[in-house]
């Protein structure tokens, strides 16, 4: 059967955004749909059904046509930050109460004395130590003492505990302590109670990133499960009878019942998404090294991809605020010690409100004006100006409409504003005031950049920058030209991409266990042992979700570090023979890399393997257009590019227009989801796969 004639089989992407929800359909025929609805942040999922239903009923298709949902949500993460979460308790070796309190030594700012660590998630009235103790291979130094934890049951249920998180000391490398408290609580609370284990979810060693992690996943545990039972619920009702998978804040997709159990692992899933997709953009464009930037409503987000793989990490914090890339900004969060996609997040978005300060400075966010009020010219009752109005008052954006003519806009109430708060107090005229909005923003956003480039080692002049969210393929060239990169590619679909990335995320599961030991000292048949143990796991993780045991593939990965070092560099182990001493080059080679310097008469210590099973869903789907609107005539509008280049006649036009031909800039190109900016001095093209091209060139 051709592509062109395959039966309606649709694969639905859904991500939350904090103004829109976007939705996206795969059709059998690879062919895109996409639709924005304002989200609606009381209930999450009446956007969700309602953007499906508009989207099946635009088509032309049954709700019996979706036969996969794919989801991405906010929904833990917004819990944390808004601390509300379960009432949660921790149970930990008797002797080590203050563990979530004592965390690291290090804080996110210096020399303020003032400075204030996040609260527990756990308060130490709801911390209990119980009678037991495991060395540190493993061995029990102290039985454990059951009848301690049948008295401590007893309280949790006069305190009305929500969820439990269990941690004990080396439950790493033995877990048998953890899971038989486990068992009793499970027999001695309600049976709605949600329970965590650390060796269930992190058998690794580090007392306290183990802590937190248990901590977090018990914390959000019942609003995640309620979250997803509820969605499930309104997805039957509305005749989608598909399974809802959840991406992962790893870059993968599990299934919604393993995000019940492990939610700790979805903290970070939205922004995952986009950068697979762009990973895969770069692959399909033979790009080396490529920069995804996602810029949205609320945040713009930057991560790496090399060799077509995005960069990973292991160290995060959630809760600690906007996150300069993960090595490098710490303590002010609560760390989950779980494979996470590289991402780093700058607070500035089109909804950042634009405020003076009392000294004069223009600020572009961290605040948001969100989806309710969202921005002034959306005339929902917003009054602070924001990024989106100055890109009106810019001309950037459309003076009539948003998304496909859905939003209607209002550009006089956008420039008073900008007017009132902005331009009068800067003492400037309102298009050089807005200008200035947009240059700070950028020049916001380029921190994100540079905080996965340039302070990893990495020379953004080698990399391509792709960029997509609703706002990206706006500031893009700006961000290019600030950082010297000669080429910004915006994909298919750039305002709904990072959905669309859930639909091209496999299936995966990744799975570490503490094995320690100098590299010296190892035998490498231990370590060919433990991999085995682990990838078995690893591959019935996904054989129980239903999932082909013949279309699982796993991948070994090993954390290893120099002798006395704090911290590990996670490298790729191949599959067969272990070779020990090609762990340590591979080693020595990614921390010079990295660092800019090895050693090769210091130890390197093994401290833990990894193994991450992944599953592919049979042919992998080349989307090959996207819904554009109306086919219409180029038309212009004038455009301000800022001092020395003023405002200019700008021609306006859809993303097909581009076919067959290179325009130079200045160029506006208008799509139902996202607004492209070419300033002057750029040039555009569409390559083969419909991306649009923009050669940077200089400022013109």
């Amino acid at each position: 059967m051709s592509r062109d004639s395959a039966p309606s089989r649709i694969r639905c992407g859904v991500d939350i955004g904090g103004t829109f929800t976007d939705i996206v359909f795969l059709d059998g025929r690879d062919n895109v749909h996409t639709c924005k609805v304002s989200s609606t942040p009381d209930d999450y999922s009446c956007a969700i059904v309602a953007g499906i239903t508009t989207l099946l009923r635009r088509i032309g298709e049954q709700p019996a046509a979706i036969e996969l949902v794919v989801h991405a949500t906010t929904v833990a993460t917004n819990t944390i930050l808004e601390h509300k979460g379960a009432r949660t308790a921790l149970l930990t070796t008797q002797g080590f109460r203050d563990v979530l309190e004592m965390r690291r030594l290090r804080i996110p700012v210096m020399y303020d004395l003032q400075y204030e660590k996040p609260r527990p998630l756990a308060p130490r009235r709801f911390v209990f130590e119980v009678p037991e103790r495991l060395g540190p291979r493993g061995e029990v130094w102290q039985p454990l003492d059951e009848a301690a934890v049948r008295g401590i049951a007893t309280k949790l249920r006069q305190t009305g505990i929500q969820a439990v998180a269990i941690c004990f000391l080396h439950a790493y490398m033995n877990g048998a302590h953890e899971q038989r408290v486990a068992e009793i609580l499970r027999a001695e609370l309600d049976a709605g109670v949600f329970i965590t284990a650390s060796s269930d979810i992190l058998p690794e060693i580090r007392e306290y990133e183990r802590a937190s992690t248990a901590v977090v996943n018990a914390y959000v545990g019942p609003i995640v499960h309620h979250y997803l039972s509820r969605l499930e619920s309104a997805l039957a009702a509305a005749g989608v009878a598909a399974p809802l998978s959840i991406m992962h804040s790893g870059g993968g997709v599990m299934s919604a019942l393993a995000a019940m159990v492990r939610p700790a692992a979805i903290v970070e899933s939205g922004p995952a998404a986009g950068v697979i997709a762009a990973a895969r953009v770069a692959r399909q464009a033979g790009l080396a090294n490529a920069i995804s930037f996602d810029m949205g409503g609320t945040t713009a987000k930057a991560a790496i991809i090399e060799g077509g793989e995005p960069a990973k990490t292991t160290e995060y914090e959630v809760g600690a605020g906007i996150n300069l890339s993960s090595r490098l900004v710490k303590g002010g969060g609560y760390p989950i010690k779980l494979p996470f996609i590289d991402v780093s997040e700058i607070g500035a978005g089109g909804g950042s409100l634009i405020k003076v300060d009392a000294n004069g400075v223009p600020k572009v966010g961290p605040e948001s004006a969100g989806a309710a009020p969202g921005p002034v010219c959306y005339g929902l009752g917003g009054e602070q100006p924001t990024l989106t109005d100055a890109l009106l008052v810019l001309g950037y954006l459309n003076p009539g409409y948003l998304v496909g003519g859905a939003l209607a806009i209002d550009r006089d109430r956008a420039a008073e504003a900008l007017q009132r708060h902005v331009a009068v107090p800067l003492g400037k005229p309102l298009l050089e005031a807005a200008h200035g909005v947009y240059q700070i923003a950028a020049a916001t956003m380029t921190r994100a950049v540079k905080a996965v480039t340039t302070y990893r080692g990495r020379d953004p002049r080698d990399f391509v920058l792709i960029a997509f969210g609703g706002n990206g393929p706006v500031v893009a060239v700006e961000i290019a030209r600030a950082l010297q990169i000669a080429r910004v590619l915006v994909p298919l679909a750039p305002g709904v991409f990072s959905a669309l990335g859930l639909l091209l995320s496999d299936p995966e599961h990744e799975f570490v266990q503490t094995v320690f030991g100098r590299v010296g000292s190892l035998e490498a048949s231990d370590i060919a042992a433990a991999y085995a143990r682990l990838e078995q796991e690893a591959r019935q993780a996904l054989v129980a979700e239903g999932l082909d045991p013949a279309a699982v593939a796993v991948a070994r990965a090993a954390d290893m570090r120099y002798s006395g070092q704090a911290y590990e560099i996670a490298v790729p182990v191949p599959s067969g023979a272990i070779d020990l001493a090609a762990m340590a080059r591979r080693f020595g080679d990614e921390h010079e890399r990295t660092y800019g310097h090895r050693s090769d008469s210091d130890s390197v210590d093994l401290v833990s393997i990894r193994a991450l099973a992944r599953a592919t869903r049979g042919e992998r789907p080349t989307p090959r257009q996207t819904q554009s609107g109306e086919p219409r005539e180029p038309a212009s509008r004038l455009v301000y590019f800022g001092d020395g280049l003023g405002a200019r006649e700008t021609t306006v036009l859809p993303r097909v227009a581009l076919a067959g031909r290179v325009l130079e800039g200045p160029l506006i190109i208008e799509e139902y989801d996202a607004t492209c900016v070419v300033p002057p001095g750029a040039t555009a093209r569409l390559d083969g796969d419909g991306n649009i091209d923009i050669s940077v060139g200089g400022s013109a």
